[in-house]
């Protein structure tokens, strides 16, 4: 299973710091926390960047059973 990590907005919406979830790509484990978590952390989501392991990612990457996909909500303050 992959680990889903959310940071700031994002694990204020979903309402936990990281779920883990059974799916092979990063969009799947996404579409999976959507599902889970509602449209609060779907807004959040849409407006974050996705990391798979500490890099920037795409959708279709492939996931592992020891692997990590952070989403990080946009920063605010100055």
């Amino acid at each position: 299973m992959a680990t889903l990590r959310l940071f700031a907005q994002a694990r204020e919406a979903a309402g936990t710091r990281a779920a883990d979830f059974d799916a092979t790509s990063v969009g799947e484990v996404l579409t999976m926390a959507r599902a889970e978590f509602g449209t609060a952390f779907g807004a959040v989501l849409d407006g974050s960047k996705v990391w798979l392991n500490g890099a920037p990612t795409e959708l279709t990457d492939v996931v592992g059973p020891n692997d990590e996909v952070a989403v990080l909500p946009p920063v605010s303050g100055g």
